[in-house]
């Protein structure tokens, strides 16, 4: 899987590593719905992917902005739950902010933050990152961690791997941690579980296709933070005191992962068709394919 991968190709490779995604119980089939207003009697929350639900690149998608005002109207509290973990979040609420939406850094949650509350919980230790050098140390300048690039000895000197952005990602790369993981097993902690990463030209592969293919390769099992993995969705529900799982819906445009994810951690899921993962296939064969039902099924939000 290199360059620009279609929406089949990354659909397949999303299907092909179902044993190591959560298991959940889905309805029997999808209510059709014309927009998420029309929810807003059966919920009390709505978490919102980004790419392909709120924007395209750095096109926000048409309606997105109306339909949060509408929510926000009607006394609904809106979160984004991303699985960008490359950037901290004052430069996700900025990117946000420069395409239209007034988001602040409370009504954002990524899977980075999911990463970095973890590692509070474990002891230090001397880390190797999959990350681009233009995301920086900012939120994350405590860690003991290493920009992983072309130099085998970041690779045999860090005690542990995180996976956050892989846009500098290289095959070499790739093989200099396959080389060192064979080598002395250590862990790895995927701060971004997508397989295929949203490009401005199309889709790409993301760290979790390379965490996938070092599990393949080693036997190491990754820790996954993101998206559908329940850490992520425990930090959302933490900024919801008080409101029941079924009480809040996870709106996105990929099935493995946003909607899986919200089934998962107990939520009703609302599948985004017309701008994302599935824009250009049909839905029904997607979902028939994976049986991975969302509660409702809209074209745009």
């Amino acid at each position: 899987m290199r360059g620009v991968i279609d929406a089949a190709a990354a659909f397949a490779a999303y299907e092909a590593v179902r044993h190591r995604l959560p298991e959940a119980a889905f309805p029997a089939r999808a209510t059709a719905v014309a927009n998420l207003l029309a929810l807003a009697d059966m919920a009390d929350v709505f978490l919102l992917d980004a790419f392909g639900v709120l924007n395209v690149g750095n096109r926000p998608i048409p309606g997105a902005r109306a339909a949060i005002a509408a929510l926000r109207r009607a006394g609904k509290r809106v979160i984004v739950v991303s699985n960008a973990a490359s950037y901290c979040k004052r430069v996700q609420v900025d990117h946000y902010r420069r395409i239209g939406f007034d988001f602040v850094e409370e009504d954002v949650i990524s899977s980075r933050d999911a990463l970095l509350e973890e590692l509070r919980r474990r002891p230090p230790c001397r880390s190797g990152m999959m990350a681009p050098r233009a995301g920086g140390r900012e939120g994350i300048e405590h860690l003991d961690a290493d920009f992983l690039e072309d130099d085998a000895g970041a690779y045999a000197a860090a005690e542990a791997f995180l996976l956050l952005g892989s846009c500098e990602w290289t095959e070499d790369r790739q093989g200099l941690l396959l080389q060192s993981l064979t080598q002395r097993p250590r862990q790895v902690l995927v701060g971004n579980p997508d397989i295929v990463a949203p490009r401005e030209k199309g889709l790409s592969p993301g760290p979790g296709h390379y965490a996938h293919r070092i599990a393949d390769a080693t036997g190491i099992e990754p820790e996954f933070f993101g998206k559908p993995f329940g850490a992520i969705f425990d930090l959302a529900l933490a900024c919801c005191p008080g409101v029941a799982p079924r009480r809040v819906v996870m709106v996105g445009d990929t099935l493995q992962t946003d909607i899986l994810g919200g089934a998962a951690a107990g939520l009703r899921t609302a599948l985004v068709t017309g701008h994302g993962a599935l824009a250009g296939l049909d839905p029904t064969v997607a979902i028939d394919g994976s049986g991975i039902v969302p509660d409702f099924i809209l074209p745009s939000i």
